[in-house]
């Protein structure tokens, strides 16, 4: 197994390098890509030095069963062909492919078999939000069709990049310093703030990150619900939180969804409000499930109810996510 990351040297490209140790995935060559500034740094795997090389339309991919991209949907869309002509299954952290219709959207818990079905030997890594909250609706699903979801985003700073992060812990720094906060990577200073602007507006006041979640949502789970969402960026430094409502076809009890929740795959149920028990981004960081806490009926549609969710983005909504559709098809005898 001959296995590729493209964009080696970026929040989600190191995140790839520590999943696949983690995972003790299967491979016995790793390449590592980069852009030009990043090619000749070396990094460490698996106790071996390997040299990051630079992205070039070249040969470099020949004899790569998995190429794992995550260099921004412009890198993707060029060097697509590139990455794929010699038969490696690319699958791609960003947004440049999710919505093409021979491309599959997946999330293993969800829709894993969509994997098999790769005309361009492509398959796309939804958006982070999405991720995580499909992994906790499939299990509710299950039970009864869902026809309608409402969902606020409270989204870390490792979201936007690992200078985003950086820029964060700067900021308080400077504010405890009297000093004007910098303020390149957000739409405002961040540091003791909530901005509810994620990705760029839209004709119809939504966000592209928000539309991500209604068209993904549809296109992962094979139904016609709709989504509504609001993101917002919080002074989180990693792991994204969601407080999500779903309206189903037939009544739902608290007890139906706690026991399909629990049952379901790659969740955890955090889940004992008397307690103080309920998932937070200072402990979910790192972590690989979705957790699952504040489970309730809706009190305001009898076919409703009400949770709130935290993943970790960079996990679970990217490298994470994106390792174990490689997993799912070796399980399924791909390679």
């Amino acid at each position: 197994m001959k296995v590729a990351i493209v964009g080696a040297s970026g929040a989600v490209g190191q995140e790839f390098l520590r999943v696949l140790e983690e995972q003790n995935f299967p491979l016995d060559e790793l390449l590592l890509f980069g852009s030009s500034r990043s090619a000749g740094r070396t990094y460490t795997f698996r106790g071996k030095e390997i040299t990051v090389k630079e992205l070039k339309h070249n040969d470099d991919f020949k004899g790569v069963d998995i190429a794992f991209t995550s260099a921004g949907a412009g890198t993707s869309k060029e060097f697509a062909e590139t990455i794929t002509k010699h038969g490696a299954i690319m699958i791609d952290n960003s947004s440049a492919f999710r919505m093409d219709e021979d491309v599959p959207l997946v999330v293993p818990e969800v829709n894993g078999d969509d994997a098999f079905n790769t005309p361009r030997n492509i398959i796309a890594n939804p958006n982070c939000t999405t991720i995580q909250m499909v992994v906790a609706l499939k299990p509710i699903n299950d039970i009864s069709p869902i026809k309608r979801v409402h969902v606020a985003t409270y989204q870390a700073a490792s979201g936007a990049g690992a200078a985003a992060m950086d820029e964060l812990v700067k900021q308080y720094g400077q504010i405890e310093r009297g000093e004007d906060p910098t303020v390149e990577k957000f739409a405002y200073q961040l540091a003791y703030n909530v901005i509810p602007h994620v990705d760029v507006f839209m004709d119809n006041g939504y966000t592209k990150e928000e539309m991500k979640m209604y068209h993904e949502t549809k296109k992962i789970m094979h139904a016609d619900l709709d989504v509504s969402a609001t993101c917002v960026r919080v002074p989180v430094m990693r792991a994204h939180s969601e407080s999500v409502w779903v309206e189903t076809e037939q009544p739902i009890s608290v007890e139906q969804a706690r026991e399909a929740l629990t049952k379901g795959e790659g969740i955890v149920v955090m889940d004992n409000p008397a307690n103080k028990e309920y998932p937070m981004p200072l402990f979910i960081a790192n972590q690989n499930p979705v957790y699952v806490g504040r489970l309730r009926k809706d009190i305001t549609n009898e076919n409703g109810l009400s949770f709130w969710i935290v993943g970790d983005q960079i996990k679970k909504g990217a490298a994470l996510n994106a390792v174990q559709i490689a997993q799912y098809m070796i399980s399924k005898g791909k390679f």
